[in-house]
């Protein structure tokens, strides 16, 4: 009975284990569904569309831009 016990335990502790396991696999499963893995990267786009824009308006200097406008006709 003794080697029972022990088998019983072991195959308590894997099933705890394989549960544990099952349970982060449906997090992260969910996590790509939602798509919050993205949300690091839309922030690090927003931060380089901010950048490029000090630096289009650093290199306009101190004038603003020159338009042209077309005639109509």
């Amino acid at each position: 009975m003794e080697g029972k016990r022990v088998e019983d335990r072991q195959l308590d502790a894997l099933l705890e284990r394989l549960d544990a396991i099952h349970a982060e696999l449906r997090t992260l499963n969910r996590r790509l569904e939602t798509g919050e893995n993205l949300i690091p990267l839309v922030h690090q786009m927003a931060q380089l569309s901010e950048s490029l824009q000090a630096l289009a308006y650093a290199a306009l200097g101190q004038q603003g831009p020159s338009v042209r406008r077309r005639r109509a006709g």
